[in-house]
């Protein structure tokens, strides 16, 4: 079993606790770095009940993103649930001549214009041309298809699972970053939380590097599941290009 829940490394004051639990005693975790200060725990587990507790705070902010020339190249790629290369003549008839932030900002538009949050509308195995064409979906069906959409017109995009105090409803939250002007900037065509207290968890291309549960060689089922995130104070609501921190 891999879990992808602890908040990314960063330059915050971090204190955190993450117990994984059999019915026959507590389980050795093992981390595993992986890129933009993502961290995934794996765990051998029996056969049998295992409860995964995960408690973190953070102080502070993360230094912005660090912008890495291979990132600039395989985030322009299309990847298994943003499906880019699929979307080239919808995205230049919809956003052709558009540029930076405008480009950003009328993707995230049209995104959130016409694509409905709906619970259980869409399946593990849809990506964003399956969303495109049903209009409905929830958190990371939104952002696969803003990232594709962003790709396709030859930005680098990629998607990060983060916590997002604020989101109703709560759950782990997946938003878009786009490289734009210079700076990894993000965005959540779902509007359903505020960016300017969103945590970083995990980054890739898609789903695929971002999972917060995987499992391999045995089969799993997910019985229940209670996320958390809150703020002591909100800050105030971000009008322009913001980054993830």
């Amino acid at each position: 079993m891999h879990l992808a829940v602890a908040v990314a490394d960063g330059s915050y004051d971090l204190s955190e606790v993450l117990t994984v639990r059999h019915e026959d005693g507590i389980l050795d975790v093992l981390e595993v770095k992986t890129g933009h200060g993502g961290r995934m725990h794996r765990v051998l587990a029996p056969a049998g009940r295992v409860v995964v507790d995960y408690h973190a705070t953070v102080h502070g902010q993360a230094d912005p993103a660090s912008i890495e020339d291979l990132d600039l190249i395989e985030f322009r790629r299309p990847s298994r649930y943003a499906d880019s290369d699929r979307l080239l003549s919808f995205a230049r008839d919809q956003f052709g001549g558009l540029e930076g932030r405008a480009l950003l900002d009328a993707v995230t538009d049209w995104v959130h214009g016409h694509v409905t949050y709906f619970s259980g509308a869409s399946l593990p195995t849809d990506g964003a041309t399956d969303t495109l064409l049903k209009r409905r979906g929830v958190c990371r069906d939104f952002a696969h298809l803003v990232v594709a959409l962003v790709r396709a017109c030859d930005v680098p995009a990629r998607l990060a699972s983060v916590y997002a105090p604020g989101l109703k409803p709560m759950d782990f939250h997946a938003v878009a970053e786009a490289f734009v002007d210079g700076q990894w900037q993000v965005v959540d065509a779902t509007r359903l939380a505020p960016v300017g207290t969103l945590l970083r968890i995990a980054t890739g291309r898609d789903a695929t590097d971002t999972a917060f549960l995987s499992s391999y060689g045995g089969s799993l089922v997910l019985r229940s599941m209670t996320v958390t995130a809150s703020v002591d104070e909100q800050p105030p609501v971000v009008d322009g290009p913001t980054q993830l921190r």
